[in-house]
Formats: C-alpha cells, sequence, structure tokens
C-alpha cells in the first residue's frame, strides 16, 4: 500500500477519527455499516484489473473489499482526513487528503465509493459532480448516508430517559448538526441528485435496526455525544444531563430504532 500526504485544511467537520474517540466510532461504523455496505456494492461489476476510489475510508474495511475484487492488477484509492487507521494491505493506495480541495489523483474508475461523507459537506453537490466526471464509462458511484428519521424510542427505564433522549437527539440532529454543515436530509436528496448529474438507472435501499443499552448501535450514540459535548453544552444542555445520556446509552433497559442507513448508486452512461 503506498501513503502520500496532501496538505489537509482546517477542518469543521464534527467528528475527528484522529483521537481515541474517533478511532472507535471508526470501529463501531464498521460493525454496524459494513454488512449492507458490502452487499449493496457486491452487487455491482468490478473486475480483477479495474479501479475503484473509496473516499471517507475510515479504517478501511470498505477498501479491503474493494481490493479482494480488483487484484491482481487493479487499484483502490483510499482516500481520508486521518490515515493511521488504515492498515497496509496489498493492491490500495492511500491518500491523507481532504476532498474539499479536489481529489488526490485523476479517474477514471469503475467504481467510486463513499460512506457518511457529502452528508458532512455543504459542497457536496459540487464534490458530486466531481465524482460523476471521474467515473468511467459504464462505472458506478455509491454512496451511503444516515437520514433525518428520528430515532424512535421503544422502551426506556423512566420517562424523564425518554425525553432526555429525545432532547438530545433534537439538539444534536436539528441544531449542532446544520451548524457545522452537515445535513441527514441529504441521504433522501441524494437519489434526485444523482439522477439530476446524468447517472442513469439510479437505486436505492434504507436499512435500520433496533438497537439497546450497550449494543453497538448505542455505543455509537453515546461516541458521538462525547466527542460533540461543547457544541451540545453551547446549545444549553447540561453536564448532567449528557452524563446520564451516556449512562443510558449503556443501559439495556433502553431500546431504540437506529439510524436509517440509505444506500443510493447510479451507473454512468457506458
Amino acid at each position: 500500500m503506498t501513503d502520500t500526504t496532501h496538505p489537509v485544511q482546517a477542518a469543521r467537520y464534527l467528528f475527528d477519527s484522529d483521537t481515541d474517540l474517533g478511532a472507535q466510532q471508526l470501529v463501531l461504523l464498521e460493525e454496524l455499516l459494513d454488512e449492507p455496505t458490502f452487499r449493496f456494492l457486491d452487487t455491482l461489476p468490478l473486475a480483477p484489473g479495474g479501479r475503484a476510489l473509496d473516499l471517507g475510508a475510515g479504517g478501511g474495511s470498505v477498501a479491503r473489499r474493494l481490493a479482494s475484487r480488483t487484484g491482481p492488477g487493479g487499484e483502490v484509492v483510499a482516500v481520508d482526513l486521518a490515515t493511521d487507521h488504515l492498515p497496509e494491505t496489498d493492491g490500495i493506495t492511500l491518500h491523507r487528503h481532504d476532498v474539499r480541495d479536489g481529489l488526490p489523483v485523476a479517474g477514471p474508475f469503475d467504481l467510486i465509493h463513499a460512506r457518511l461523507l457529502l452528508m458532512h459537506l455543504p459542497e457536496r453537490l459540487a464534490l458530486l459532480r466531481t465524482l460523476v466526471g471521474a467515473l468511467a464509462p459504464g462505472g458506478h458511484l455509491v454512496l451511503g448516508e444516515m437520514s433525518a428519521r428520528p430515532n424512535r424510542v421503544l422502551t426506556a427505564p423512566t420517562a424523564d430517559d425518554r425525553r432526555l433522549f429525545e432532547r438530545v437527539q433534537r439538539i444534536a440532529h436539528e441544531v449542532v448538526t446544520p451548524s457545522r454543515g452537515a445535513s441527514f436530509h441529504w441521504a433522501h436528496e441524494a437519489y434526485g441528485a444523482l439522477l439530476d448529474a446524468g447517472l442513469n438507472p439510479v437505486y436505492s435501499e434504507e436499512f435500520s435496526r433496533t438497537t439497546a443499552g450497550g449494543s453497538p448501535a448505542c455505543r455509537l450514540h453515546r461516541n458521538y455525544v462525547l466527542q460533540a459535548t461543547p457544541l451540545l453544552l453551547a446549545e444549553g444542555l447540561t453536564r448532567s444531563e449528557l452524563d446520564r445520556y451516556g449512562e443510558l446509552m449503556l443501559d439495556p433497559g433502553f431500546r431504540a430504532w437506529f439510524y436509517q442507513f440509505v444506500l443510493v448508486r447510479g451507473r454512468k452512461a457506458g
């Protein structure tokens, strides 16, 4: 694996994978999202000798999956702001790079994948056009995003706990997230955006699950709140409320629906 470092802008991203909490976040996301992501990707053509691009590569699980299909003789270009969590793997070229500066290498690519990336970027439509331009004829663009559907509580130890979860989620999703340029609405806007960018056909699937306190999904909720604590405190939540939220996410008596994970793909005319 080749590692090429590019200058990285001072980030406005909500979460920083260079931290210990960020590293834990990557592990939890792979545990939660790899299965539907792999199932979706495996339906697409990608032959040995092909070329793929994985943006926001995180811990590298998707890049490794793609490299198992493009080798021998192919290449997967994996791009992320932080590359320390990506183990060395044959067939992967790694770039530490901010995609807000454009792509670190030129296309064409037979397949481009980005998971939980465009939803965090206010420049998402411009980047989408760049990705479509980097596709080879007949190539596919695949996006995976979280949606704005409320994470509805199913059971909670007390009514106050239910209200606390709903309050933290509302402030996080409707106040803090938009203030950083991110959008939970993008997941369901992406289908139309891929069509508008000239991809056809476009196809989408949605995936969700129930979760209980202590499970990977609730631990991810807890992780996100720990990372965003200063921003949440600034919006009126108290330290005691956030501490109780953290306890609740480890309590098996709490159960709720997790985020809705939306996968969408589009094909470039060949």
